[in-house]
C-alpha cells in the first residue's frame, strides 16, 4: 500500500474529522455513568453521526481478524477488554474501566482516537495504567517530527510502559489514516528507535498505545471482535490522530482545544 503524503490545504481539509472525532469522544465521556447501557452510548455516537452528516468507519467495517460487519459506531471495551469492543447490553458499573475507540469520515477525510475513563468510583491502579498509555502517547507525539523514523515512536511507547512496569502486545498498534481509517505505514507499540520508514511533513498516522495490567498476552470473546486480557487483569487505550508538519505534529484528533 503507498503511503500518502498530504498537502498543507489537505490538512486543514482534515481538521473538522478530527474536530468532531475529538467532540464525539468529549460527549462519551461526560455521558457515560453508573447504571448507563453501552448500547445507549453506540446511539448517541450514531445521533451524532447524522446530525453532523459523518460517514462511520466501524459500521460496515470487516477486516480479516473480525467476524464482520462490525455493525456498531462506537467500540466499548470494558475492563479487561481493551480494543475492539463490540456494544451489546451491559450497563456500566460502579469502577468500570472502559475504553471508547471512534473514528469516522468528514468530507472524505477520516480522523480516528480514542480515551480511556472510569466510571463511578476509579481505583488507583486503572487511573495508573490509563496514565501510562497517556503518557506513553504523548512522548510519542513529542517525537514525532521529521528526522525522526517510525521505530523512534514505537521505541518511546514501549520504553514508557516498561517504566510504568508493564508488558507490551505488538498484535495491534497505530496506522496510517487519510482518506481511509487504516493504511501503512504501521506503527507498533514497540520496537527499536531509528528504524522503519522516515517520518516526513504530510505523514498523518494514528497512534495507539495500550497496555493490560498484568499481561501482554490476549484472547477475543466469541463476538469476533472484543479483544481481552488473557488473564483478567484490566486495560487502557490512548490514540490520537496526528500530522507530521515541518514543525510540531498537528494533533488532529486533540481534545483540548
Amino acid at each position: 500500500m503507498a503511503i500518502e503524503l498530504l498537502t498543507p490545504g489537505q490538512l486543514d481539509d482534515m481538521r473538522p474529522a478530527g474536530r468532531f472525532v475529538a467532540d464525539v469522544l468529549t460527549t462519551l465521556v461526560e455521558t457515560a455513568e453508573v447504571g448507563m447501557d453501552l448500547l445507549e452510548l453506540d446511539a448517541l455516537a450514531h445521533r451524532m453521526i447524522k446530525e453532523r452528516g459523518a460517514e462511520s468507519c466501524y459500521i460496515d467495517y470487516a477486516p480479516s481478524f473480525g467476524r464482520g460487519p462490525f455493525g456498531k459506531v462506537l467500540c466499548t471495551s470494558v475492563n479487561d477488554a481493551v480494543l475492539h469492543g463490540l456494544p451489546h447490553r451491559y450497563k456500566l458499573k460502579d469502577g468500570d474501566l472502559v475504553s471508547f475507540d471512534f473514528a469516522v469520515s468528514v468530507d472524505g477525510w477520516v480522523c480516528d482516537s480514542a480515551v480511556s475513563t472510569v466510571v463511578g468510583t476509579p481505583r488507583d491502579e486503572d487511573l495508573r495504567l490509563i496514565e501510562a498509555t497517556e503518557v506513553a502517547l504523548a512522548r510519542a507525539i513529542e517525537v514525532a517530527k521529521p528526522g525522526n523514523k517510525i521505530g523512534d515512536l514505537s521505541a518511546t511507547i514501549g520504553d514508557t510502559a516498561r517504566e510504568y512496569g508493564l508488558t507490551v502486545n505488538t498484535q495491534f498498534g497505530g496506522h496510517g489514516v487519510g482518506r481511509t481509517m487504516h493504511g501503512d505505514p504501521h506503527i507498533s507499540n514497540d520496537g527499536k528507535a531509528g528504524r522503519g520508514f522516515p517520518l516526513k511533513p504530510g505523514l498523518v498516522i494514528a497512534i495507539e498505545p495500550w497496555f493490560l495490567a498484568s499481561t501482554d498476552e490476549i484472547r477475543m470473546d466469541d463476538d469476533g471482535w472484543t479483544i481481552r486480557s488473557a488473564d483478567g487483569s484490566r486495560g487502557a487505550h490512548s490514540e490520537h490522530t496526528i500530522a507530521i508538519t515541518d514543525g510540531d505534529p498537528i494533533i488532529m484528533t486533540d481534545r483540548a482545544r
